[in-house]
């Protein structure tokens, strides 16, 4: 049975004010008139627009569960997340000692297989940690240690790691990344100590971005640019928290101008669509409070975000929707190597999201199926 949609729909040429045809979980067909994105705001009509579903590839918790505890964590994770529009997910692991990482992977394999009817696609594994910097933890809890080949493997078996954070100047990391990007793992610069060479060095080698920007890695000063600088000057991809409190705006936009394919991801937590209180990251107890997340000492863990937040937040930084729209999706997709996600095209899933001139969500389609917003 073929199901139409009609609205505002942003297909990888721009808008179209017409008809989403879906069947199978598929895109069949979009036919419509291009509009300018000046109509899609100002028109005086009601269309809702129609946007390709987000693509989170950060995302600890939610719901008050971690991924970290294993059992059915995983499962209200990305139920909860589906809420706020996003359709597919990586489900990320903490630095934590290799016995608790396994009983992670083990518990995200089957949801890895077979998606829930009323979350999001599980695509994989983001491995945040251990292969970080010791000295550059942030919110992590102190297990760092070097990266091993053979133990990658080995927590793959379990559950698909499709991408994998580490810091470049620890000793065996960067020849790694080589073997690594071999094997098809996607691998990112994060929580790391090392600099401006360092990172041109890692791109070098075969590392694709960097892990939540600015946040967990030196920074940027005119003698010493530091991993942030080997960013803003070379890197096609990178994450960005766009909570406006992990990063200020005038860094975000910064960030906009010299990364083409900067992209959003949560890093969220167990306190994502929770009251405020204590809650499990990893190992340590957070507190959520006046929209962050702490730890005791006061150092962010994490986050609150949505992608239907961020996308609101870079439309309010001054964004068309339609470039909002990539950088919450379309560019994500890009990165995972994803040519059948994150853009309304004919053949793609029917992974969209239909929201209102305020941009807030009416409707989630994952693969098809219609996700129960009742509860978010």
């Amino acid at each position: 049975m073929v199901e139409q949609i009609e609205g505002y729909v942003l297909t990888p040429q721009g808008f179209v004010r017409g008809v989403l045809e879906q069947q199978g979980g598929r895109i069949v067909r979009i036919k419509g008139e291009p509009v300018p994105e000046s109509e899609v705001r100002n028109g005086r009509d009601v269309l809702p627009l129609i946007l390709p579903g987000f693509i989170d590839v950060h995302v600890h918790g939610g719901a008050g569960r971690d991924t970290m505890e294993g059992g059915d964590a995983a499962l209200a994770i990305a139920r909860m997340h589906a809420r706020h529009g996003t359709t597919a997910l990586l489900a990320t692991t903490m630095t934590a000692p290799m016995d608790e990482i396994r009983q992670a992977m083990a518990a995200l394999g089957p949801l890895c297989r077979e998606r829930d009817p009323q979350g999001a696609r599980v695509l994989g594994v983001h491995l945040e940690g251990p292969y970080i910097n010791p000295g550059k933890l942030g919110a992590q809890p102190d297990f760092a240690k070097p990266a091993q080949l053979d133990e990658i493997r080995a927590l793959h078996a379990l559950a698909p790691i499709r991408l994998i954070t580490l810091a470049p100047e620890l000793p065996g990391n960067l020849e790694l990344i080589t073997t690594l990007r071999a094997a098809g793992f996607q691998v990112q610069i994060g929580h790391t100590l090392g600099t401006y060479e360092d990172g041109v060095a890692a791109l070098e080698h075969g590392a694709g971005g960097f892990t939540h920007l600015f946040n967990a890695m030196t920074g940027l000063h005119h003698r010493e640019p530091g991993m942030v600088g080997a960013a803003l000057a070379h890197a096609r991809y990178a994450e960005i928290i766009p909570d406006l409190l992990h990063v200020h705006p005038g860094a975000i936009r910064t960030a906009l101008r010299a990364i083409p394919c900067l992209f959003c991801v949560t890093d969220s937590t167990a306190a994502a669509g929770m009251p405020d209180g204590e809650y499990r990251l990893g190992r340590h107890t957070v507190q959520k409070c006046m929209g962050g997340v702490r730890l005791p000492d006061g150092t962010l863990a994490g986050s609150t975000l949505t992608l239907d937040q961020a996308l609101r937040n870079l439309v309010g930084l001054g964004l068309e929707i339609e470039e909002a729209s990539r950088r919450v999706s379309t560019h994500a997709a890009d990165y995972m190597g994803l040519e059948d996600r994150g853009r309304l095209a004919i053949g793609a899933w029917a992974d969209f999201v239909v929201m209102d001139r305020d941009l807030q969500l009416q409707r989630v389609v994952v693969e098809g199926e219609e996700i129960d917003l009742a509860n978010a």
